[in-house]
């Protein structure tokens, strides 16, 4: 006899409004202003500026979250414009709740833990390596005596990352071209500040410091980066010409520890402005949050490009105010007001979709730094905890695709650089019991199995693949190459000891 199954599915459509606020929410900050530009060309119910009227928390727009969405994961399904709103709006005109000019003034865009002098930091489209440099700047809280020795600093850059120009000049650069007089105190203590910004080494005043600001930037404790810090800094002329059996002497170590160290060091960026012959210029990470130490605790600023300023017209809601004093059977004036009505509808649900990412956005980043916030004290890579997308998403109270899509285009700015977000998520392992492990737990499980092991005959890529299995790692030698590496671990015959 045959079996027969009934195999019931829901799929649950998304709305117009909930798709507009996935597609922004994904949208890099870098090019949150090229899709505004689209929307106010196609939708002229929609402004930039300042909103008419304050608003009362009362009367403010309260909306669905978006984010928290129980809706399915197949969005693209559903297309790209937002535009075409002809079907939404087919039921008979009522315009009795347009009325209000209010209600349709505008609304705020900044987000509730913004200041009117994190409003002024300047941000642009980043092309270049200055452009990247001067928006760092912006994030500093610096006096203007300090904005103006910074902007100095960063124009006497070169194209290759250094400065070259002495400090003394520098101060003279000032006092005839800004009239202002500093020393040379001064000026050092703003370019500390300047070289702790992206790429690592910037701002260096020669090969030496900038691979020193490098090895500095790494927050590593291992054997070689102590080493190679101690190499740069007290023998860098022994290292520049190769007299490497004399800093293995005073550095007191084995042949294979200090291989480890050069070989760290050769791996440094000797020209951070990554500016090639050609003159191309690099792009730069746009963060679109800062993340700053303040007295204590951690700020979170989102990103003013995140914040535009835009309401919705005026003269489009006195339209239907004309229309409720005209003659309602007039065919020609009654498609009018649709049009109207659809119009105001499409820039009302933009500006709730650009709050909505707002929000988002503020409440993901927030959950990763309380998560992670040994790390965004102390910017050492060993304090971060294992984290996966879920732990956000259990946190915040939205779907794991939600802050996937946060994760997977945004950038932070801390003071220890710029991070993708996706920087502080861990790989997923499977593990026998078929659980996920974290990449960094598998990391640390690889270091410990290499400093425990037999230092005459060390493990190669293959048996430390298979003592992973042993504790239940599913993991390819690939993979344990590649974690290997990102410890700066050598393989196995640079870690033999006789």
């Amino acid at each position: 006899m045959q079996r027969l199954s009934l195999n019931q599915s829901l799929q649950q459509r998304l709305s117009p409004q909930q798709i507009q606020f996935i597609k922004l929410l994904q949208i890099p900050t870098a090019e949150l202003d090229q899709r505004i530009e689209e929307e106010l060309e196609v939708n002229p119910a929609l402004e930039e500026g300042m909103e008419f009227q304050e608003k009362t928390k009362e009367e403010e727009f309260q909306t669905d979250d978006y984010g928290n969405d129980e809706y399915g994961t197949e969005y693209d399904d559903y297309g790209d414009d937002f535009t075409d709103y002809e079907s939404l709006s087919q039921e008979k005109v009522d315009v009795s709740d347009y009325l209000n000019k209010d209600d349709y003034a505008g609304y705020k865009m900044q987000s509730d833990s913004w200041d009117e002098d994190r409003e002024s930091m300047p941000v642009v489209a980043m092309d270049s390596l200055t452009e990247s440099l001067n928006q760092q700047l912006g994030f500093l809280k610096l006096d203007e005596q300090q904005t103006t020795i910074g902007l100095q600093l960063i124009g006497s850059i070169e194209d290759d990352g250094y400065i070259r120009r002495p400090i003394r000049s520098i101060c003279n650069d000032l006092a005839f071209g800004q009239n202002l007089y500093v020393s040379e105190e001064e000026v050092i203590s703003v370019l500390h500040k300047v070289q702790l910004f992206e790429p690592a080494g910037i701002g260096a005043r020669n090969l030496q410091e900038c691979l020193l600001l490098q090895v500095e930037r790494m927050k590593c404790h291992t054997i070689a980066c102590d080493n190679a810090k101690r190499i740069l800094e007290s023998y860098f002329d022994e290292f520049t010409k190769k007299h490497f059996d004399t800093i293995q002497r005073k550095l007191d170590t084995d042949h294979e520890s200090l291989k480890d160290a050069i070989t760290l060091i050769t791996r440094l960026n000797p020209k951070p402005g990554s500016v090639g012959a050609s003159g191309a210029t690099a792009t730069y990470l746009m963060p679109d949050f800062i993340v700053t130490q303040d007295n204590g605790k951690l700020d979170i600023i989102l990103n003013s490009k995140n914040a535009p300023e835009l309401r919705v017209s005026r003269s489009f809601s006195d339209m239907l105010d004309t229309y409720d004093k005209s003659d309602k059977k007039n065919k020609q004036i009654k498609e009018t007001v649709s049009f109207v009505k659809q119009k105001l509808d499409a820039a009302k649900w933009f500006i709730d979709a650009i709050v909505q990412r707002q929000q988002t956005l503020l409440r993901t980043m927030e959950a990763i730094v309380k998560y992670q916030q040994e790390f965004f004290w102390e910017g050492d890579e060993s304090k971060l905890k294992p984290m996966i997308l879920k732990d956000i998403a259990e946190k915040i109270e939205m779907d794991i695709s939600t802050v996937s899509r946060v994760a997977n285009s945004k950038a932070v700015q801390t003071d220890f650089g710029i991070y993708p977000l996706k920087y502080f998520f861990s790989e997923g392992i499977s593990t026998d019991s078929g659980e996920d492990a974290s990449s960094r737990e598998v990391k640390n499980i690889l270091k410990e199995l290499i400093d425990s092991e037999p230092k005459h005959a060390p493990l190669s890529d293959d048996k430390l693949e298979k003592q992973l299995k042993k504790r239940g790692y599913k993991i390819a030698r690939r993979t344990v190459a590649k974690y290997r590496e990102q410890l700066n671990i050598p393989v196995a015959r640079l870690r033999k000891q006789l």
